[in-house]
């Protein structure tokens, strides 16, 4: 376990995608809370709205009420396509870990082979979120997973301090930032710098995918959906 100093401690805690302790299942509007059949493009559907909302510095879900961060984006996005992730948390989770929960007991949880878009990705310890100075908090944040490229680089899109980003993480190589021979970015920051810590990459504080909606119709395993231009990402969150 590491110590962090104080000041510090503060500013990379502010960082972070500051998911707070599940007290209570979220006020859902009737059609969210009763879960209806999935429609066969659900997966589609869910990376097309995730892909709408990057850029925006806040999330609201009209009629629901899903907290305002990496987890409530996920439940959201999950919601407008007939899933509700609520029901698996225990006393003291927060966001983070009672998605795992659900996804554990309706899903597939796998940390090798390659994901589908519209998977979710975990992450451990991008930031103190008890604020007691040890990085040790064990599930702090989710994403979506949007596409995975031909190298094994995979593109999330998450809420994070500044909004909802696009982040890439390649597992095949945990220590690199960029390709050395092309310049692209293989795996982005997903813990800022702490003065006495360097920033940590996305592969490097993965935990697990989870996979919980059905293959679309007529795509197999893996949708086609269309190529964006690349957004700026990447520096702290």
């Amino acid at each position: 376990m590491r110590r962090l100093p104080l000041l510090p401690l503060l500013v990379f805690a502010s960082w972070g995608c500051a998911t707070a302790p599940v007290r209570e299942p979220p006020t859902l509007s009737p059609l969210a809370t009763e879960e209806r059949p999935t429609p066969p493009d659900a997966r589609l559907q869910a990376v097309t709205l995730a892909r709408r909302l990057l850029g925006r510095r806040t999330v609201s879900w009209p009629g629901q009420r899903f907290p305002d961060d990496c987890s409530g984006l996920v439940e959201g996005i999950y919601a407008s396509v007939g899933m509700s992730l609520q029901g698996a948390a225990r006393r003291g989770d927060n966001g983070v870990t009672s998605l795992y929960r659900y996804a554990q007991a309706r899903g597939r949880i796998f940390s090798s082979g390659v994901p589908t878009p519209g998977d979710l990705v975990f992450f451990r310890d991008t930031y103190d979120q008890n604020r007691d100075g040890v990085i040790d908090d064990g599930l702090t944040h989710v994403a979506l997973v949007e596409s995975v490229s031909a190298d094994g680089t995979v593109s999330i899109i998450h809420r994070v301090r500044r909004g909802v980003m696009r982040y890439r993480m390649n597992l095949g190589h945990s220590e690199m930032h960029t390709d050395p021979r092309t310049g692209q970015t293989l795996n982005d920051y997903l813990r800022g710098s702490t003065g006495t810590e360097r920033p940590v990459l996305t592969a490097q504080l993965f935990v697990a995918f989870a996979s919980l909606l059905p293959a679309d119709v007529g795509q197999g395993q893996r949708p086609t959906l269309p190529v964006l231009a690349p957004q700026p990402v990447g520096g702290s969150i």
